[in-house]
């Protein structure tokens, strides 16, 4: 009984030590998360990850879809980078050397690497349709990654193995048969991959109201996600229960994207885009100069100042 005693002082002494770390804040949500591992680890680990994928990846050839995710990229990028600034988060702009690439690919899916490192599939591009929907995509990569959910994720993971291989000391140790301690094992596996995929689905809605804050941010309306998210589930021919998925179902992620939107439009400030300000403007142009030619015809003593909005 001592030694049992003793063999569950050493989990719990191995659980508690696998616990220390750092303790950081998600920012926009202010939730705490536990790390165990550095910002220059993880970034130095998605780096080589990023550089070996691309040396595999097919970009695409596509000009114009490549310049739709670089320009919509960079501008949620800047939107990111200035609510860091303003909110005593400037030294975390360190951490990011933004890159985002479109691939050759007919999978509908994107991903982020910590540091930025963002890829979209081609396959995505009948879903997104529209500049805004694909602000959705890229507003929900780039959370993932100021969100540090895959430093969270590694941190999870050590945390379990930490206790795998303590429980696997304690059955060692005891008169438990093998039988047992297969069964034990299996359990705690189970567990503790349970707990995991959990945690995956929690930081992908958290990813999902991020990047809508972010896309609303930079100035694209956040509604998108609504109907993007629809074409989504339309064409979604998996059978996979949520429970054994890593991300929310479809209509739990659109119901709750639907709850969301009144706080994430608080965030929004429309901004009008270069084509439509530059039609705009040479028509307001060419009625200004029309209507100062008619003028000089009917009334030529007669000034009269236009100002183009």
């Amino acid at each position: 009984m001592k030694q049992i005693k003793y063999l569950v002082i050493t989990l719990v002494i191995a659980l508690a030590a696998s616990s220390c770390g750092t303790t950081n804040t998600v920012p926009i949500t202010g939730r705490k998360q536990h790390l165990l591992v550095t910002d220059s680890y993880v970034l130095g680990l998605s780096n080589s990850q990023y550089q070996e994928y691309m040396k595999s990846a097919k970009v695409s050839t596509n000009a114009a879809n490549t310049a739709m995710v670089k320009r919509v990229g960079q501008r949620l990028a800047s939107a990111v980078e200035t609510y860091l600034r303003n909110n005593n988060l400037a030294s975390e702009i360190q951490n990011y050397a933004w890159e985002f690439n479109l691939v050759n690919s007919n999978e509908a899916n994107a991903f982020c690497m910590p540091g930025g490192k963002i890829v979209v599939y081609e396959g995505l591009f009948p879903y997104t349709k529209t500049e805004g929907a694909l602000a959705i995509v890229l507003g929900h990569e780039i959370a993932h990654a100021v969100a540090k959910h895959s430093a969270e994720q590694l941190s999870k993971q050590m945390r379990a193995q930490y206790g795998a291989q303590a429980l696997s000391t304690i059955l060692s140790q005891t008169s438990a048969s093998a039988a047992t301690s297969a069964i034990a094992s299996q359990a705690f596996g189970f567990g503790a991959g349970s707990l995991l995929r959990k945690y995956s689905r929690d930081n992908e809605s958290e990813a999902d109201y991020m990047g809508l804050v972010f896309a609303a941010m930079a100035g694209y309306d956040p509604n998108e996600a609504i109907s993007f998210w629809q074409r989504m589930s339309a064409g979604n021919t998996s059978n996979v229960p949520e429970f054994f998925s890593d991300h929310p179902s479809d209509a739990k992620r659109i119901a709750a994207i639907q709850k969301e939107m009144p706080e994430v439009m608080k965030y929004y400030k429309p901004q009008a885009s270069t084509a439509t300000t530059t039609k705009k403007t040479t028509t307001t142009a060419k009625k200004t100069a029309t209507t100062k030619a008619a003028a000089k015809t009917t009334a030529p003593k007669t000034t009269k100042t236009f100002r183009v909005k």
